[in-house]
Order: structure tokens, then C-alpha cells, then sequence
């Protein structure tokens, strides 16, 4: 969620479509291809997530007016998979209360809310209605929740007449509503960014709700306001934690915006970090606003908003700007006696793989050229995987001179991505740079898997400890690969195989219409 508005709050609708109706020369080369993206307009945060009836649910932050950040709506896709995503009409539309900022949606299985009829239990959203005007008369309770249900599996949307349903106890930056149903409390849990905090409420019904404690004054990273967090449980060896995600923007490790965990406890009051440690769900640049579905049983599938504030109104695609990152899965490791958060990319994508390429312990001393990969896409996996972990580098390049470089430096014990020289970076001043990680596990060998995707790579590390995402605009595509180590590493296997175009029929893959 965008923390200022000041200027287009003060903008009408109409006004921000006429000013932004002619947009730039479109980008083709840069749509991704298995990532979900708008097919035209703004998008940010992911929204309301939700699986129900077979059906994935991703609503997100939209302007149907322009390329840049407008009043929000949300806008809504469904998908079969988290792949393969249809675009639907718009879900929720600024209406007397507001702009509808970022929120979450439930199946309210027990029709507690009562919004129910005839059997059918209803989708229920809650999300912040922002108040534009009163944002600019200097009010500090512009920013409030509110309800809307479904009653056709999210094809049309019905505003309680009651909202807000949490009123704003004067807190300028008050937003993003995360709830769940808590089985011991045996109520519903809703877990709110409040500033420089997170304030935990609860409801039997979804309309009236109490406080119950706050966290966070005094933890983690607060380098800028603390925005659309996330509370869930996840097991490790038998023992299940809790999970509480909370983003930031700005004061992520590499510059702005960023998702921050911790991991603890929560009796349906309060939440109990086991220790004070900043940790971090991506390190790269372009992962934020990331929360996870609803109603997926003991998954935990997360989505993040693939961009950063600090240049995410100026990244050179169109007619669309911005996509979310891959659905993730979710799990706890234990190194040492730190509890880390994993990430790793969801199993559905083993779907969109053709056959792989594989090459069997690569010397690299000299540079090696990886052409026998065959990668020309763009748009493929890639697997490294090592016994003894080295200094190296993976170089991504073309005839114009271009590159993107990765890799783990042994000196620093850390990954890192560099997109200094991969493509057009004028855009921002902020955007160019090298980007690093920590590697989490002292073991000795490991595995990286990456996924490119026509203008974004993603890192996982050591079966999901560390994650990096990264986007990169090249002005030509990056058809060669090659390794290099001043050190020396050897590899076991590197193997790589193209991800599958998008398919014909109805469906449509990241948000074709």
C-alpha cells in the first residue's frame, strides 16, 4: 500500500485518465510469460487471496485509469493453479467512503457475518477505505475498515451497509486488514499495519471487532511504516510456530521496500517474537507487500508485488506496470538455534517445465560458456548445484553489451544479483546496483534455483533459506550464459529447461484478456 497520496487524492477519477489516457510505446519483449500481470494499467499489492470452490483468488491494487498510481480499486484475476489467470471485471470501486486500499478475504464458512443465504456461505473481504478528502483536510482518521461479500464465488460484490466496521482511533497510517479464523480462540483474528506497529483485533462475526494487544514498537526493522502484514501458523518437526509477516517501505536490506518475519508465538491475544532478530522473507529489491492465501489448508502459499516505491511508478513497460512474484510455499528450518522462514517456489510451476537440459560436473576454472543449455527465451528454470559452495559468478549477456550477474561471493558469505549493466536503468536513479543476501546454512554444499521471465530473475538458495528477486529491463534479450570463479567450483549438475509459453484456448496466462 502507498503511504502518499497527498497529490492524486487530490485528483478526481476522470482527471488522472484524461492526464494519463496516451501511454508510452508498448513492450512486448518484457511481459512475462508465467507471472501474473495486468493486461493494461497500474497494478500494486496483492489483495483478498483466497482459494475457494477449485479456485484461486487474486485480487490486487488497481487504476483502471493509467500507468501510474491512481484512487485504487481492486481488481480481480482466477486461476486454476496461481499460473494460468483469467482477468475478471473490477471487484470494488472508490465509492463515498474512499479509495478501496489493500485488505484480505475469507470463506466465512459458518456464515458468523450472516451475510449467508439459502446455504451458500459467503466471501467476505475486509479491506481500508481511504478517505482522499480527508487526507487533505489534515484529518488523521482517513484511513478505516470496511466489509464487502460475494455470494457467486467473487463475481460481484455487495458493500456492508455498516462500514467501517473498525473506526480509526486517530492513527494517520492505519491500513491493510489480515484476517484469519483462530480455531482455540474460536473467533476471527485480524491482524492491522498501525503505523510504526501491528495491532491485533478480534470478532465472532467480522463486524464487531475488540483490541486485543499491540507488537512491534520496538522490533524488528523500522527504517519506514509498517504496512500489510500476515499471522499464520506453520509446523516444524511437530512443534507448530507462528509466523507474523510484516512489510516495510521503505528500509528494506537493499533499499526500500521489503517483507520482514518474525517467528514466535500467538494465543489468540498476543504475539510472542522467540527473539529480537530482524529477519527477511526476500532480500531482493522487488519482492513486497507479500501475504498469503486463504483457506489453502496446511499450505501456506505466498504472492508478492514484483516492484519497489522507489521506481515503481517509472519502469519503462506498457501498457501495463508491474507484476506479483511466483507463488511461493511456505515452511520453517531450523540452522543453529535461529528458526528461519523458507520459501520455495509452488510445485504447480513443475507444470510449465519442458524436458531439461542437463550438464554433469562443470569444471569451472576458465570461463565455461553454457550454449549447450539452450536458453534463448528468456523464460526457463535454472538448477546449479555444487558439493563444496565457491566464489562465483553466473553472467546472463548479449551482442550489445548488456549483462546480468549473479552469484555468491565466499568472502562475504553472501549471494548477490547485479543489474548494473543489464538494460535500460534511466529511468530511476535508484534502480541500478548489486544486491546482496546472507547465506543462512553453514553446510558445505548447495543448490540454487533460478526462474527468469522475459525482465525478472528469482533466487531461491539452499532449499528456500535465502530468496532474492530481481527485475531488469535489457534492451536486447540475454542469450548467452556463461560461469566464471576466480577460485575455482565445480558443479555436479547445471541443468535448465524452458517454461512454457503461454497456451491457447480461453484461459489466459498472466492476465491476458
Amino acid at each position: 500500500m502507498k503511504k502518499v497520496v497527498t497529490l492524486l487524492g487530490s485528483l478526481s477519477l476522470t482527471t488522472l485518465a484524461l492526464a494519463q489516457s496516451t501511454p508510452p510505446a508498448a513492450t512486448p519483449q518484457w511481459r512475462p510469460s508465467y507471472h501474473f500481470a495486468p493486461a493494461a494499467h497500474w497494478m500494486n499489492d496483492p489483495n483478498g487471496m483466497v482459494f475457494y470452490q477449485g479456485t484461486y483468488h487474486l485480487f490486487f491494487q488497481y487504476f483502471p485509469g493509467g500507468m501510474t498510481w491512481g484512487p485504487m480499486h481492486w481488481g480481480h484475476a482466477t486461476s486454476p493453479d496461481m499460473l494460468h489467470w483469467q482477468e475478471q471485471p473490477i471487484a470494488l470501486f472508490p465509492d463515498s467512503l474512499g479509495y478501496i486500499f489493500s485488505g484480505s478475504a475469507v470463506v466465512d464458512s459458518k456464515n458468523t457475518s450472516g451475510f449467508g443465504k439459502n446455504g451458500v456461505a459467503p466471501l467476505v473481504a475486509i479491506f481500508t477505505h481511504h478517505d482522499p478528502k480527508g487526507e487533505k483536510a489534515g484529518s488523521k482518521t482517513f484511513q478505516n475498515q470496511s466489509l464487502a461479500y460475494s455470494l457467486d464465488a467473487g463475481k460481484t460484490w455487495t458493500k456492508y451497509a455498516g462500514n467501517p466496521v473498525v473506526k480509526n482511533p486517530g492513527i494517520v497510517d492505519f491500513r491493510d486488514p489480515k484476517v484469519s479464523w483462530n480455531e482455540q480462540a474460536n473467533r476471527w483474528i485480524l491482524t492491522l499495519a498501525t503505523k510504526d506497529r501491528i495491532t491485533f483485533y478480534s470478532s465472532p462475526n467480522l463486524k464487531k471487532w475488540t483490541t486485543e494487544s499491540e507488537f512491534g514498537e520496538k522490533l524488528g526493522a523500522h527504517g519506514g511504516v509498517w504496512e500489510c502484514p500476515d499471522l499464520f501458523p506453520l509446523t516444524l518437526n511437530g512443534k507448530s510456530h507462528w509466523v507474523l509477516l510484516v512489510n516495510i517501505n521503505p528500509g528494506g536490506p537493499n533499499g526500500g521496500s521489503a517483507t520482514q518475519y518474525f517467528v514466535g508465538s500467538f494465543d489468540g491475544h498476543t504475539f510472542k517474537p522467540m527473539n529480537d532478530k530482524t529477519k527477511w522473507a526476500d532480500f531482493g529489491p522487488d519482492e513486497y507487500a507479500g501475504v498469503t492465501f486463504a483457506n489453502t489448508g496446511p499450505r501456506r502459499l505466498f504472492l508478492g508485488w514484483m516492484s519497489n516505491w522507489e521506481y515503481a511508478n517509472q519502469v519503462p513497460t506498457s501498457p501495463w506496470r508491474s507484476a506479483m512474484t511466483l507463488p511461493r510455499e511456505l515452511g520453517l528450518r531450523q540452522e543453529g538455534s535461529e528458526i528461519y522462514l523458507t520459501s520455495t517456489p509452488a510445485r504447480e510451476l513443475n507444470k510449465l517445465a519442458a524436458a531439461p537440459t542437463t550438464l554433469q560436473k562443470v569444471a569451472v576454472k576458465a570461463p565455461v560458456d553454457l550454449a549447450r543449455l539452450r536458453v534463448p527465451s528468456g523464460k526457463y528454470r535454472l538448477n546449479l548445484s555444487t558439493s563444496q559452495l565457491a566464489s562465483f559468478e553466473l553472467v546472463l549477456s548479449n551482442t550489445a553489451g548488456e549483462e546480468l550477474v549473479l552469484g555468491y561471493d565466499k568472502a562475504r558469505n553472501e549471494y548477490f544479483i547485479d543489474r548494473t549493466k543489464a538494460g535500460n536503468t534511466s529511468f530511476s536513479p535508484k534502480f541500478a546496483g548489486r544486491h546482496v543476501a546472507p547465506r543462512l546454512t553453514t553446510a558445505a554444499g548447495a543448490d540454487l534455483t533460478l526462474f527468469f521471465d522475459a525482465a525478472s530473475v528469482e533466487l531461491f538458495a539452499d532449499h528456500g533459506l535465502t530468496a532474492m528477486t530481481e527485475i531488469f529491463f535489457p534492451f536486447k534479450p540475454l542469450t548467452s550464459m556463461r560461469l566464471r570463479s576466480a577460485t575455482g567450483i565445480t558443479f555436479q549438475q547445471v541443468s535448465s529447461a524452458a517454461l512454457a509459453p503461454r497456451p491457447t484456448g480461453k484461459t489466459s496466462v498472466i492476465g491476458r484478456r
